[in-house]
């Protein structure tokens, strides 16, 4: 139920704009990133700090969208959303004890891991570039492409690529489970 809500306004955002055109989808996910953000403080007591910063980002590029007719600034939201995202990895990796691809993945694990620190800074440098890429890819086909294709790839190839890296690395962490010590019989 967790991860409905969390594709929701993305969702909201495709459907509403194959309907009503650029606009009014950008309309649409704004209110929808503020709903996610207030339903998940109203089921958790508290607000997840990326919704509040995907709400701040649909509410600011959406109101310039909106208020200058121009269509540019809601294409810059997911490249500011992977800018954000690669230099908090980055980041990371300097402050915090931990890097945040590391925060992130052992939490996918009930299982202790057998990673050492190196491996886990360069996992979290390939995070931070791969959302560099992102970010330039996202203005790309922007610019490049209708906003249809890049409403379809906004929604789907974005989320597919995405999958297609994670998965190698939850297959490889797997394979990185600590071992438990078998019970000694008296």
């Amino acid at each position: 139920m967790n991860q409905v809500l969390e594709w929701l306004p993305l969702l909201i955002f495709f459907a509403v704009f194959k309907l009503y055109g650029i606009y009014y989808g950008t309309g649409a996910l704004m209110v929808a990133t503020v709903a996610l953000m207030l339903a998940h403080r109203a089921r958790t007591g508290k607000f997840k700090p990326m919704h509040a910063v995907t709400a701040a980002v649909a509410m600011a590029l959406g109101t310039a969208t909106l208020l200058l007719h121009d269509k540019r600034f809601i294409q810059w939201k997911p490249t500011v959303l992977f800018g954000i995202a690669a230099l908090a990895f980055l980041g990371s990796s300097w402050a915090g004890g931990r890097p945040l691809a590391r925060r992130m993945l052992e939490g996918v694990f009930n299982e202790e891991l057998e990673v050492g620190s190196r491996a886990w800074l360069l996992l979290n440098a390939l995070w931070a570039a791969w959302f560099a890429l992102l970010a330039g890819l996202n203005i790309y086909v922007a610019r490049t492409f209708s906003d249809a294709l890049w409403v379809d790839f906004k929604v789907f190839g974005l989320t597919i690529a995405m999958m297609l890296f994670l998965l190698p690395q939850i297959f490889w962490l797997h394979g990185k489970i600590k071992p438990v010590a078998a019970a000694q019989d008296p």
